[in-house]
């Protein structure tokens, strides 16, 4: 099925390649300004996810030589950082959902056959959102029958009902680690979105997805290739970009408040100002550090995985803090639906609330104190 929005025309493959940075600050000013009204249970920014594909961002993680633009393949990957916090500037939600579909293309490029990549790839050109789930309800899990078709289902899944490419983990029969496969879906079947009450993120339709009797589009990689290091959790640099993008449209809805209500002379105020600044400025230098040495890959995946896991804390606690001196800074209003700071507060909170940050933490203090050498030097490749 043929997603593409016929109200407009379809990116053609060759307009990734243009300016996916320019295209992406366009997005991202249309998402901010639709973002309050799909802030509801049943919301989702489908109006933005069709602008991502018309500014030929959705075909844009696919490498240039197969019709894409190549993003992230750049040294550094500053042009991808650059797209996701541009992205996650304009709407948490749609940030989410782009990391998700990027991912997904980034997996496919790594692990999959050339047959799988070529159709795959014409998928996301041809307009399809792909996403990325790997979360189980317990017991049970997702299972890849000897008939080749699929029992279980995922959880938490962004996207639900609007995922028409869904990157899934499943494993065969008596297997303990699990294959990585396409499926495609039909936009609204099988999503189940009822347990979604989230505080914030609420457009993000995250929910159940029942795969139960589907086969299998494609298969990509080999047995345990998803967990593989340091992809696996060092491509958390990537959701930590779309973070940093929600801080910095907090930060400009707290700044902006005082400017238009005249408080900005208070010393007091420009001191919390001060110091948002700092910790965002600091989150911006983490993850920009973390892209490159994914991207470049010249460390040992112990030190590089250890690396994004400080980004991941370093971005969580530059966000809480901006979140707390800004709403302190502004005060009530804040609070109040219709306040600039309310919905991009209550997105921020709840998107900063990522799986096991304690073991993250300890895992790359455990590595800094096993490695050898001074610590200046530990991520830095060898020159």
């Amino acid at each position: 099925m043929d997603l593409r929005i016929p109200s407009r025309p379809a990116a053609t493959p060759s307009e990734p390649g243009r300016d996916p940075v320019a295209a992406a600050r366009r997005v991202a000013g249309l998402a901010a300004s639709r973002a309050d009204a799909q802030d509801r249970d049943d919301g989702f920014p489908a109006e933005d996810v069709a602008d991502l594909a018309w500014g030929g961002l959705l075909a844009a993680p696919v490498p240039a030589g197969e019709g894409g633009a190549g993003l992230g393949d750049a040294p550094g990957a500053a042009d991808l950082a650059e797209v996701l916090r541009l992205v996650g500037s304009g709407s948490l939600a749609l940030g989410r959902v782009y990391e998700g579909h990027v991912n997904a293309l980034q997996l496919v490029a790594r692990f999959a056959d050339p047959e799988a990549r070529r159709a795959l790839f014409a998928e996301a050109r041809a307009g399809h959102l792909f996403g990325v789930w790997n979360t189980e309800p317990s017991p049970g899990g997702l299972v890849l029958g000897a008939d080749g078709r699929l029992t279980g289902a995922k959880t938490f899944a962004s996207g639900a009902g609007h995922v028409t490419r869904a990157l899934v983990t499943a494993r065969r029969p008596g297997e303990t680690a699990p294959r990585m496969l396409v499926v495609a879906l039909e936009p609204g079947a099988r999503a189940d979105l009822s347990a979604w009450r989230a505080q914030g993120m609420r457009a993000s339709a995250t929910g159940t997805v029942d795969l139960t009797g589907l086969a299998p589009l494609r298969l990509v990689g080999g047995p345990d290739d998803y967990h593989r290091q340091p992809h696996f959790s060092g491509g958390a640099w990537r959701f930590a970009a779309v973070q940093l993008g929600g801080i910095e449209a907090v930060f400009e809805a707290w700044r902006g408040h005082l400017a238009r209500t005249g408080r900005g002379d208070d010393p007091h105020q420009l001191a919390r100002l001060g110091e948002g600044a700092i910790a965002l400025e600091g989150a911006r230098l983490f993850v920009a550090r973390a892209a490159g040495l994914v991207a470049d890959g010249a460390l040992p995946a112990e030190r590089i995985v250890a690396f994004v896991d400080l980004t991941r804390l370093a971005v969580e606690r530059a966000g809480l803090e901006v979140l707390g001196l800004a709403q302190r800074s502004v005060g009530l209003q804040g609070f109040l639906r219709g306040h600039p700071l309310e919905r991009l507060s209550r997105d921020l909170a709840t998107y900063l609330r990522q799986p096991a940050p304690d073991r993250a933490l300890t895992g790359a203090a455990a590595t800094i104190l096993a490695a050898e050498g001074p610590v200046a030097a530990l991520f830095r490749a060898p020159r």
